[in-house]
């Protein structure tokens, strides 16, 4: 960790997002929320030091990070409005991507496998149902073969 970004908040260390994601609980939930926390005033009686900012979704509420987002940072090339609240929805999904980037091959690996069982099980309850449907009711009838010794008659 540089010196520069430890200055930069304030004496903090900054926050490593890349894992939170699946390393907080409901951390996609918590980035967003911490990310758009900022800009409320504390409850009554609690004092916020000078360059300490109050922001309501992190532990304890006092956080030395000053609000990252603010409208209109970035301009996107399809006009979408560049609110907090869109920019930090973007954040978390790059976050997401970061902490497990297979995730959308293991999705598609996932749809073709359970198509492939899928024709499988539809195979397999055709050959049962109709094509073994034959074999399976059919019925034998053994006897016992005809013998002349016990019928006491002479060939």
């Amino acid at each position: 960790v540089s010196t520069q970004s430890t200055w930069a908040n304030n004496g903090a260390l900054p926050l490593d997002l890349t894992n939170m994601v699946y390393g907080h609980e409901d951390g996609s939930n918590y980035i967003f929320h911490l990310l758009t926390g900022f800009g409320r005033e504390p409850p009554f009686g609690i004092t916020v030091d000078p360059g300490i900012f109050w922001n309501p979704y992190f532990h304890g509420g006092k956080i030395g990070m000053p609000p990252p987002l603010s409208d209109g940072m970035l301009e996107y090339e399809d006009g979408t409005p560049a609110t907090v609240s869109q920019m930090a929805k973007d954040v978390v999904s790059f976050l997401n991507w970061t902490a497990d980037p297979t995730l959308d091959a293991r999705k598609v690996m996932c749809i073709k496998v359970g198509i492939t069982w899928g024709i499988a099980l539809v195979s397999t309850w055709y050959y049962v149902k109709f094509i073994w449907q034959f074999p399976k009711t059919r019925r034998f009838w053994f006897e016992k073969p005809f013998t002349y010794i016990r019928s006491g008659l002479r060939p």
